[in-house]
Formats: C-alpha cells, structure tokens, sequence
C-alpha cells in the first residue's frame, strides 16, 4: 500500500481527491492515513464524509508516508507543510501557489533536488484541454508564430488566504502553458475592479485581464494567420483534478516529473513581478534565478 496525507484541506482538492482514491479502482493500492487543517472545521467535514483520521499536527506522520498531498488555500504554508516530509524520494503534490516568496521558491527547489524529492502541483487550469490544445499549437507553430494571445482570469485582492497571490496564479500558469513560462517582462495596469497585465516576451506581447471576483476564464492565441480562442468552462477543473493526482500518482510508483524543478516555481517569479507592477504602475522585470 502507498500511505500518503493530505495537508490544508480547506478548499475542493482535497475533497476531490478523497473522492478519487475511494471510487477510482485504479488507486485501490493509496491510502490516506490523515488529513490535516489549520481550520479544524474543513478536516472535520472530511472525516464525517470519508471517514479520514484528523491529524493533530501537519508533521505527525513524517518520515512514515510514501507521499504527501499539499492542498492549503494560503500557499505560505506550503513550504512550511512539506519541510518535515522532505526525506529522499517522497513524492509531493504541492497545490498553486507553490509559495509566495521567491526566495523561498528557490530554497523549496534546492532541498528537493538534494533529497530527490520529485514533485507535481500547480494550478489546475493549465491541464484544461483547450489550453493544452493551444499550447500544442504553439509548440508546432499552427497557423504560423504566435503574435500574441490574450487571458482573462479571476483575481480576489482581498482573500484572506494570501490576497493577490491566491488566484493570481492561475492566470499566470495558464500563460506560461500557452506561451512560454520565462516572459522578459510585465506592465500592470489596477483599473479598480479589473487588472490590466501585459506579459512581454520580447517577439510578441500576451495581454491578461483580472476581473476581480468574476469566475470566468476566457483563452486565446493569436497566429501569423489565424485566431484561436474561446471561453474555459469552470466544469472542466475536476477532470484537471483527475490528471493532477495521476501526475502524482505517478511518482509514488517511481515515475519522473513532468516539469524541472526551474519550471515549476518560474510562476512564483512572474506572478511576484505581476504583483510589484501593480503596486508602482511600472514595467518590471521578471526576478531571475538558478538552482
């Protein structure tokens, strides 16, 4: 059996994938030896519907778990959830954001790499098939070079888990699928409701729209010879849930992951540019970084 934990079950990750591992044969070899959140009443829901121990503490089981799943709301938690499970090759699912700080990102990184912790996570919204449509499209050059693009994505300012960088990285995710996760550059626009983002690439520009509060997703990439777009169905993130824990289903049977540890925390690094563009009105470079 591969015993794993769920830590910060306080939003749909985890209850899905509890829902997964109980009805989903293919993972009749997972179980869950507990759950974990600093909002006592979200693990207890999760214990009355699956029948889940409610951990005490987020570290009570390391160094006895083949796995860990990390679904926090606040992703300032996330670093600080796995550090105690960090032991040579446990795999670890880590919800968006990865973290919030850069500086972090990089020290996150850099211990999983010299313990070979392999992992996977991220927002959800890049598994859309749409957007993994459009991003083979632009891998193959569909219609000629992409000439631009254009991503409209909610933003909550004030969500007490993390503010801006709670949502922000999902429109952030998707552009980096689409277009490339290492953009030169950002200019921000706070237009009071709505946020104005522009990711320059250097060959082309991908324009962005946080409409704050507005749960619409909408996606495009422009061609030499062609648009392509439309509007992304919300109905669609549960299938994205499912491709997300086979992703980490796969490295707790020794599978390889399916992004360097340089790919997974570049959004960190354009989001936290995103967000110093909206406070000084300025283009701003996106942070480099090596690990």
């Amino acid at each position: 059996m591969k015993k794993i934990v769920i830590l910060g079950c306080e939003n749909s990750h985890a209850d899905t994938f509890l829902d997964i591992i109980k009805n989903d044969t293919a993972y009749s070899d997972v179980v869950v030896l507990g759950v974990y959140s600093d909002e006592t009443d979200a693990a207890e829901k999760l214990k009355e519907k699956y029948g889940v121990y409610v951990m005490k503490s987020y570290d009570e089981f390391a160094g006895k778990v083949d796995g860990v799943v990390i679904t926090a709301r606040h992703g300032a938690n996330h670093y600080k959830y796995a550090k105690p499970y960090m032991t040579a090759n446990i795999p670890m699912f880590i919800d968006k954001p990865i973290t919030i700080d850069e500086g972090e990102a990089v020290e996150f990184m850099k211990k999983a790499i010299s313990l070979g912790v392999k992992l996977t996570g991220g927002s959800s919204c890049k598994l859309d098939p749409f957007v993994q449509e459009l991003k083979a499209d632009a891998a193959s050059e569909t219609d000629g070079k992409t000439v631009g693009g254009f991503v409209r994505a909610p933003l909550e300012c004030d969500e007490k888990y993390g503010g801006f960088f709670f949502y922000a990285s999902h429109m952030v995710e998707i552009v980096g699928e689409i277009f490339g996760l290492y953009p030169k550059s950002v200019i921000t626009t706070d237009n009071k409701d709505t946020k104005s983002v522009i990711f320059r690439y250097g060959d082309f520009d991908v324009s962005g729209l946080f409409v704050e509060e507005k749960y619409k997703y909408y996606v495009l990439r422009c061609s030499e010879t062609a648009s392509k777009g439309k509007t992304v169905p919300e109905v669609n993130w549960r299938p994205c849930f499912k491709v997300e824990f086979k992703e980490f289903y796969d490295l707790l049977c020794g599978g390889e992951m399916v992004r360097s540890y340089e790919d997974f925390i570049a959004p960190v690094f354009t989001m936290n540019a995103v967000y110093r563009s909206l406070k000084d009105g300025k283009e701003t470079e996106v942070g480099k970084f090596s690990l």
